[in-house]
């Protein structure tokens, strides 16, 4: 365990005291314990999901709104060539 303390530390560029790392053991431990607890728990025939509850999206409908001025915005626009916004060209 305390290897694997020193590796992490060492990856991840920190340094840690003993102190430190005698902490960061035994969290590491009780975390590992509580996951083999979790491993004994039958889970046969319950569908695996990527959360606790079902998750839906709510979209509003769609409704036609009136759109901003054309002339309008290619007047505040940096460049304006033959009615459309000109950009500079990222695609050689």
């Amino acid at each position: 365990m305390k290897m694997d303390i020193e590796k992490v530390a060492r990856l991840a560029r920190i340094e840690l005291s003993q102190e430190e790392k005698k902490i960061f053991g035994d969290q590491l431990e009780q975390i590992l314990n509580y996951m083999e607890q979790l491993n004994e728990v039958d889970t046969s025939g319950i569908e695996p999901t990527s959360h606790a509850i079902a998750l839906f999206n709510v979209f509003r409908e769609d409704e036609v709104r009136p759109s901003f001025p054309k002339d309008e915005i290619l007047d505040i626009a940096p460049e304006e060539e033959d009615g459309h916004f000109r950009v500079p060209r990222i695609i050689e």
